[in-house]
């Protein structure tokens, strides 16, 4: 098992900056890649941006420029700083692991963005 822990969400203005955290534990050695997932009342959840356990990274085009998505190995943490807020991001972000030959199937509790105009 493996257990998510986010944290840093809030209210920002247009234009502001928030960064989200990650806190992994558990088995997380069985983790091949981690991720940042958001969904924003009535749509469905979306993929942000994810990192391997080797350092490739992948962004939403909608984020890409704006989002950077990180790891610190050493606290078993996963961040994602968001910059160039826009209304648009506002969402419950989630953070996600995933285990080779699997899907993300770890998730955390989700933290809110509001990002007002």
């Amino acid at each position: 098992q493996v257990q998510l822990v986010e944290s840093g969400g809030g209210l920002v203005q247009a234009g502001g900056s928030l960064r989200l955290s990650c806190a992994a534990s558990g088995s997380i050695f069985s983790i091949n890649a981690m991720g940042w997932y958001r969904q924003a009342p009535g749509k469905q959840r979306e993929l942000v941006a994810a990192i391997t356990s080797g350092g490739i990274t992948n962004y939403a085009y909608s984020v890409k420029g704006r989002f950077t998505i990180s790891r610190d190995s050493a606290k078993n943490t996963v961040y994602l700083q968001m910059n160039s807020l826009r209304p648009e991001d506002t969402a419950v972000y989630y953070c996600a692991a995933r285990r080779p030959g699997h899907g993300y199937d770890y998730w955390g509790q989700g933290t809110q963005v509001t990002v007002s105009s």
